[in-house]
């Protein structure tokens, strides 16, 4: 059974990593610090940090696998359609023979790579609520979809 304290720091631990919305990073930097400073007082509190953290690192990962999909494939759709001649040579672009047509499969994955990120930071702020208040009744939440980066 955990203590009050020990419930309260869990809980600061995972309602820290909303600060990535005001401080850059702040959702790893945080974390670390409240973590690493009370992490040897409480077994609790070092599961709870340990949780969040590879939560965290998981959300980034999948956030740098969906842009190293989709951005080459944007900067490709939108280059063919330019000459190299063009790029090199002259500061006004033309964008040959670029219909609606042409331009649908760029359009549906510029909103699908949109759709998947913006549903990846919605479900991220419902999992962190949930999980801070699991820690604050005294339970250890296991987040879905997380690698176990800290064992």
């Amino acid at each position: 059974m955990s203590t009050t304290n020990e419930r309260n720091v869990s809980t600061a631990i995972h309602l820290s990593t909303l600060t990535q919305y005001f401080i850059p990073f702040g959702n790893y930097i945080f974390p670390i610090i409240i973590w690493s400073s009370k992490k040897k007082d409480s077994e609790f509190i070092d599961a709870n940090g340990k949780q969040v953290l590879n939560f965290q690192l998981s959300m980034l990962l999948y956030s740098l696998i969906l842009c190293l999909i989709a951005i080459p494939i944007i900067i490709y759709a939108v280059l063919k359609n330019v000459t190299w001649n063009e790029i090199l040579n002259d500061n006004h672009h033309h964008f040959h023979e670029m219909t609606i047509g042409q331009s649908t499969g760029f359009i549906t994955l510029a909103l699908c790579a949109v759709a998947v990120f913006g549903f990846l930071k919605i479900m991220e702020f419902i999992l962190i609520i949930y999980a801070s208040v699991k820690a604050s009744n005294g339970e250890l939440y296991k987040y879905p979809l997380t690698i176990p980066f800290f064992k």
